[in-house]
């Protein structure tokens, strides 16, 4: 059986675990490496699964090894993406692809002129509701999409998230980007214009934006609407949620990414606890990956999507700075 021989490069993004689970499960992976410069961060899983350690990505870059997943700050994405393209390995990066217009063309075009695939962390379209939506949409069930209104509204993240020089950016950015992938998805259509607004409401301590609303108008005429905001606080069960009302012509669809779950009331745990059941996101996310690579086919979520639902963010952002909509 042919493997596909990955690494993973910075444990700094909390995904970079369930990707590390995903991958060690299937039998056509062999995991050659974990780079990270800060070495407390995977010691743990190095020491355990006896994972090769590097402290430089370089040397990382430098084996035999066919791709990596970068699981960085977003600040790094575009000098680690471009650095494994010219190296020729495969990339799965996080999101947002970038922090830029200009460093998401350069990723793109790196990883085309060196005959490499780059693809965008996006595991909501694996979501089970996600993906029966989809295939209802596709099938004409509810006509012609009018408006989706969604929501990923979550608890506020800690360590570098709220620094916006490694960020980037804080609710606004973090959470239009899963979301406004799932609509450019469904509608197969562009982002024309943009209206935002963001600003501190839930966390007076903190410098960056907690709260945000984006409103986008396609380039097919439809409207959409999306909360972004960090207004879980701490007794809620969860982190957050996807959620999404699409609106037809013909119909309706109502989509709660995760409603698969068990829920716990205890006087032990002091508030509720919802314990999800459904099918890992994270896990299909890598197995598309993975199986693109090794059947020599496009990776299903590519550097252009990052590239589309990161510019409307971004968009967002130079709304709420001009109290206007922002074309793009």
């Amino acid at each position: 059986m042919k493997k596909l021989k990955v690494g993973i490069i910075s444990f700094a993004h909390g995904h970079a675990y369930s990707y590390l689970e995903s991958l060690r499960a299937m039998s056509n992976v062999e995991i050659t490496g974990i780079a990270d410069e800060i070495q407390s961060r995977v010691e743990k899983v190095t020491t355990e699964y006896g994972i090769p350690y590097y402290a430089n990505y370089e040397d990382l870059l430098a084996t035999d090894l066919d791709a990596v997943v970068i699981c960085s700050e977003n600040v790094h994405h575009a000098k680690l993406t471009i650095a494994a393209a010219q190296a020729g390995k495969h990339v799965l990066c996080e999101k947002p692809l970038g922090l830029s217009l200009t460093e998401m063309e350069a990723m793109i075009s790196a990883c085309q002129e060196n005959g490499v695939q780059l693809m965008t962390a996006f595991p909501c379209r694996y979501l089970a509701s996600v993906m029966k939506a989809k295939e209802a949409i596709d099938q004409g069930e509810i006509g012609d999409i009018v408006a989706i209104k969604g929501t990923n509204r979550g608890s506020l993240p800690s360590g570098w998230f709220l620094q916006s020089e490694l960020s980037g950016g804080g609710a606004l950015l973090d959470h239009t980007v899963h979301v406004m992938d799932l609509m450019n998805w469904f509608t197969q259509s562009d982002v024309k214009e943009v209206y935002a607004y963001s600003a501190t409401l839930f966390n007076e301590d903190i410098t960056i934006d907690d709260a945000g609303m984006i409103h986008v108008k396609f380039a097919n005429g439809v409207i959409g609407v999306l909360d972004t905001s960090w207004s879980r606080n701490s007794s809620f069960p969860t982190w957050g949620d996807v959620t999404m009302t699409i609106i037809g012509t013909k119909g309706t669809i109502a989509v709660d990414g995760f409603a698969q779950k068990n829920e716990l009331y205890s006087e032990a745990n002091g508030k509720g606890v919802w314990t999800f059941w459904g099918d890992s996101m994270d896990e299909y996310l890598v197995k598309g990956f993975v199986l693109a690579l090794l059947n020599g086919e496009q990776v299903p979520i590519t550097g252009k999507d990052g590239l589309r639902s990161t510019i409307v963010a971004l968009a967002g952002y130079e709304s709420v700075k001009l109290g206007q909509p922002v074309l793009l």
